[in-house]
């Protein structure tokens, strides 16, 4: 492949890929062309573009979706830089699926008119900011966001997460009007709303509910008298947090590795069990190590394998309550957990789980993969063993105090159930109480959430 200008093909976009040899990766030479892999098989034009919106137009577009790629190009070289600069830091995730991004060695792109590159100038001409009218005033920094459907709930964080990848929040604000959950949420600029508003508008947080609709508001900045789980000024981090709710703090980091750091009882004395943090955040990633806080023994450090998983943890996690506090998760400064040196013992607040047989995303293309959801109340149970039957998992788990309201096993695959329980809460509490409990007969009970209702 020459670094002139790659001329696109109707059968470079179509199912019949082979005369594209892929892009091959250069020595990471900044160039004006981004290379984009590990798409998902329905990704749209628009999604591809608003990648690159947030740091300057997108001059054009080039579609492969035979090979789940794309090729973007930006304005300017600068502009090019910055996006690949911050999704190196902060991997894109689209619909669960996170992307990757890295510098073509394309220094251009030149297409044909084929109907598939029809399209995709289109998307360009509707999304690129070069095409806005610049006799309309500029969009307001500060955008109103209405979650419809709210069949799980949102989280203040979990939306911080989610905007934050077409620029710096600023400022957030979440209430309920009209039986409706809703937010205010600040931009440095208003080219940053645009852009997520573009973008974000009208998707799904979780699959089949809870979809946004965004707009611009006709406020021109946000005031924030309190950092709580209701509101967040990250530009004032001394600022009281009121009358809220205790929260248990928890930090992702998210830099590879990702962190977090959990706290389940707000203003507690003594150290919570390990379990607290590690089986919640384990349906969402491996988690390695482990630091419960010495002066502040009710939050900890939870370090995952990547910093996606970290992520993913964090937006799912964030705002559930779990012993009638609510969990409140942030992304760490710290990079990694340090173990304790040799002889210096640490009462036993760091703990090493990178060996663990536990680990459900160790196998790369595992099909666990597939199976993250948000907590609900119906838990999913496999490596159920052929002499349990549905009166021992329901007295198991209403032995903790739950309530256990209905139960199915899997009408073909006996080692597999579902069990709903009386509340989301109640369901986190039972995954933390129950996963790996040993049922006998060398099997140990795998528990995550399920998509499914009972």
């Amino acid at each position: 492949v020459s670094n002139g200008p790659y001329i696109m093909s109707t059968t470079a976009n179509g199912n019949d890929s082979k005369k594209f040899k892929g892009d091959i990766r250069g020595p990471g030479v900044p160039s004006r062309v981004i290379h984009i892999r590990k798409l998902p098989n329905d990704i749209t034009e628009t999604e591809v573009i608003s990648l690159g919106l947030p740091f300057g137009d997108v001059t054009n577009l080039l579609m492969l979706k035979a090979k789940n790629q794309a090729f973007l190009e930006m304005n300017s070289e600068e502009a090019a830089q910055n996006m690949v600069g911050y999704y190196s830091t902060v991997m894109p995730i689209i619909r669960h699926h996170p992307v990757y991004v890295q510098f073509s060695n394309h220094k251009e792109l030149k297409t044909d008119n084929s109907p598939n590159q029809e399209r995709a100038q289109a998307a360009l001409r509707a999304l690129s900011t070069s095409h806005v009218d610049t006799t309309v005033a500029a969009p307001s920094s500060v955008l109103r966001v209405v979650v419809e459907n709210l069949v799980y709930p949102v989280s203040l964080d979990a939306l911080c997460q989610i905007f934050s990848k077409f620029g710096t929040v600023l400022r957030i604000i979440v209430f309920t009007k009209n039986s409706q959950f809703q937010a205010l949420l600040q931009y440095p600029d208003g080219a940053s709303a645009q852009a997520a508003k573009l973008s974000l508008d009208g998707q799904n947080i979780y699959n089949g509910c809870c979809t946004l609709r965004i707009s611009f508001s006709k406020l021109t900045s946000l005031n924030v008298k309190y950092n709580n789980e209701k509101s967040r000024d990250f530009t004032r981090p001394d600022l009281p947090s009121g009358d809220s709710q205790p929260t248990m703090d928890c930090c992702f980091f998210s830099a590879a590795p990702g962190i977090i750091s959990a706290s389940p009882y707000a203003g507690a004395t003594h150290a919570f069990p390990p379990a607290f943090t590690i089986q919640p955040a384990s349906v969402y990633g491996d988690v390695m190590r482990v630091k419960i806080l010495f002066n502040k023994k009710e939050n900890a450090l939870v370090q995952m394998s990547d910093s996606t998983q970290a992520q993913l943890a964090m937006s799912h996690l964030s705002g559930q309550q779990l012993h009638g506090k609510s969990l409140r998760i942030t992304l760490s400064k710290h990079t990694s957990v340090q173990l304790p040196r040799e002889g210096h013992e640490d009462q036993g607040l760091t703990k090493d789980y990178s060996n663990s047989p536990l680990h459900r995303f160790k196998k790369p293309g595992s099909k666990n993969y597939s199976n993250i959801f948000p907590p609900s109340a119906t838990l999913h149970l496999s490596n159920i063993p052929p002499s349990v039957v549905e009166d021992d998992l329901k007295m198991l788990f209403s032995s903790s105090g739950a309530t256990v309201k209905a139960f199915k096993f899997f009408q073909k695959d006996h080692k597999m159930a579902l069990i709903q329980m009386g509340s989301v809460e109640e369901a986190i509490e039972s995954l933390i109480e129950f996963h790996n409990h040993d049922l006998g007969e060398n099997h140990h009970l795998r528990v995550s959430f399920s998509k499914s209702s009972i």
